[in-house]
């Protein structure tokens, strides 16, 4: 099936482009002509851009979003007394619960210009932790929730072992995440298959964090789908960074750089509390430091040294994480936002020919493209079998489709993954991107593989997703 569209402009990898027809073919942008008027009758947008890739989502958490905010005790609140009422919350969610609180996330990324999500998933096991018969059961869950809404996955099922550095055994509100080298691997190749019919899925694996997985288990899952995206929670909170200092006379992301070989597969979470050595040191390595700054405010987490990283070469990406609020322009100004609060000046993410939105937005899709593995290689077709502590093997398919030209860019043979933004006086060029992200700008309409599924800043699945998440929400928290 073949299709045209016309934009007053567009944004494509080489800069901006005026009259801007895309015409789209099975999914995919077949070609790209400016310059072009619009033909009589043609559907005619005003600006173009990429879907943006949102690199980290706890999509069960959106179940919570806005019944956080009261102070937990004497003691006040912080990361971890908010983590302890999330374990409460989501104690007795089920795979079709999830699905639809998946489903009211993912409803909403869309809505708010993401295209694709990487859905950092650690629910495995049924209320009280028991297994499910078929592993992969609540991740199935997540793709039929993607499949209903149309977004691109990227599934990052959770390995998750331990309470504490040092091995420290998990605590009973942990028992739904918790799992064994072998039960992994059978947790892998279940999610496998579980995404096998979604087009363009891509399977990575996911150490929860260096707290909760063992040095020697670390290694075994950085090598179990090769090609595949690596992500892991890390030096998120100081609490943290004391608590590894302790354990193992490291830092986090020290101990990370000298105990495993980060490279361009690797997604560092939050990485806040960095010092600038370690700063520089992943920005060589070639990770993506994967940024949730709405989140990171909500959590009190604090403030991840951005000026300097991307002024280093270090690639950079955004996450709805809590999923408190979900939108792709709100995450990028807080993170510009938090930037100026701590340098007090303006336009701190700016460069000489990029405005601030322009550098925010094509950073952002720039890394968290890479992040979520939908500019290479996938695990979906990887092509062979990885072994996996004693005796677990993770099947990756044999001969399926990598993930090659995923979305993430206007480019012919890419996934037609397009955000139209509705029009605002004065909104040539980099001022469109400035309108969307600082001012009045909004998304107009979304395209996910050439499908629209956004019309007027609203899903087309919008109100039957609400009604049944609604229900969800008066069910479970009543």
């Amino acid at each position: 099936m073949a299709s045209c569209m016309w934009f007053g402009q567009a944004l494509l990898p080489d800069g901006w482009a005026r009259d801007v027809r895309i015409g789209i073919a099975d999914g995919r942008i077949a070609r790209i002509e400016a310059d072009a008027p619009p033909a009589a009758g043609e559907a005619r947008y005003a600006t173009a851009v990429a879907g943006m890739p949102n690199l980290h989502s706890h999509a069960f958490q959106r179940l919570m979003a806005g019944y956080a905010e009261a102070r937990s005790g004497p003691a006040g609140d912080d990361f971890w007394s908010w983590r302890d009422l999330m374990y409460r919350l989501v104690g007795a969610i089920a795979p079709d619960d999830l699905a639809g609180i998946a489903a009211m996330a993912f409803c909403e990324m869309l809505e708010g210009g993401f295209t694709r999500v990487g859905e950092f998933h650690y629910l495995h096991h049924a209320p009280g932790g028991t297994p499910f018969a078929d592993a992969a059961e609540m991740a199935a869950a997540v793709a039929s929730a993607a499949e209903a809404t149309g977004i691109a996955l990227t599934l990052l099922p959770v390995f998750y072992a331990y309470s504490g550095f040092g091995a420290q055994p998990p605590q009973e509100m942990q028992r739904r995440f918790v799992t064994d080298l072998d039960g992994y691997a059978r947790l892998h190749a279940a999610s496998v298959r579980a995404c096998s019919t979604l087009p363009d899925a891509v399977v990575g694996v996911a150490p929860h964090s260096l707290r909760a997985v063992a040095p020697g288990q670390l290694g075994a899952l950085a090598s179990l789908a090769p090609g595949a995206p690596i992500h892991i929670h890390i030096a998120e909170q100081r609490r943290e960074v004391a608590d590894c200092v302790a354990w193992s006379g490291r830092r986090p992301v020290e101990w990370l750089l000298e105990a495993q070989s980060v490279d361009a597969r690797w997604c560092l979470v939050h990485a806040t509390h960095v010092t600038p050595a370690e700063r520089d040191a992943i920005a060589a390595a070639g990770a993506v430091v994967g940024l949730c700054p709405v989140t990171e405010a909500n959590l009190g987490d604090g403030i991840f040294p951005a000026e300097e990283f991307v002024a280093a070469g270090g690639r950079i990406g955004i996450g709805t994480d809590s999923n408190v609020r979900i939108d792709a322009a709100e995450e990028l100004r807080t993170l510009e936002y938090g930037q100026r609060l701590t340098r007090e000046r303006r336009t701190v993410l700016a460069s000489g020919h990029r405005s601030t939105g322009r550098l925010l937005v094509e950073e952002a899709m720039a890394g968290g493209r890479a992040a979520l593995g939908a500019g290479g290689r996938a695990a979906l077709g990887a092509g062979g079998r990885a072994a996996l502590g004693a005796g677990g093997r993770a099947a990756l398919g044999a001969g399926g489709r990598a993930a090659l030209g995923a979305g993430g860019r206007i480019a012919v043979g890419e996934s037609a993954d397009l955000v139209a933004l509705r029009a605002v006086p004065c909104d040539a060029g980099d001022r469109a991107l400035d309108a969307w992200v600082f001012a009045r700008g909004s998304v107009d309409r979304v395209w996910r593989r050439g499908v629209e599924v956004v019309a007027n800043g609203r899903h087309h699945d919008r109100d039957a997703i609400a009604t049944r998440f609604d229900s969800i929400v008066r069910r479970l928290l009543a």
